[in-house]
């Protein structure tokens, strides 16, 4: 299993990015979550945004409504818009695909790990 992120960079607040990741050898049609993870430096990795086994989402507080996951089955691609950026989202920003049962938003549940793209909000 891959996963490869990519998108991030450096805006200013209230810009935008979208993020990528493609993966492969894990279908995300399996009812298995896939889902965003970030990391700030000294801090711990969280959960983001995902799509549960059964392809609801789910949310973070702090980015609820202003950023979106969607996926591409066809493609294999997981997305993540995000809007209205903070200098609090400042992190190195992971996908992931869930191995074992459990809360979505945990990282503890994921097996599989993307290597990360920085977003920087000044």
């Amino acid at each position: 299993v891959q996963l490869v992120e990519s998108g991030g960079g450096s805006v200013q607040a209230g810009g935008s990015l979208r993020l990528s990741c493609e993966i492969s050898g894990y279908t995300t049609t399996l009812r298995r979550s896939v889902g965003w993870f970030r990391q700030a430096p000294g801090e711990e990795r969280e959960g983001v945004a995902a799509f549960d086994r059964y392809g609801n989402t789910r949310y973070i507080d702090s980015v609820h409504d202003r950023f979106t996951i969607s996926r591409d089955n066809a493609k294999n691609t997981l997305y993540l818009q995000m809007n209205s950026l903070k200098p609090e989202d400042t992190a190195m920003y992971y996908c992931a695909a869930q191995t074992q049962r459990g809360p979505v938003l945990s990282p503890a549940t994921y097996g599989y790990w993307g290597q990360g793209t920085q977003v920087t909000v000044s």
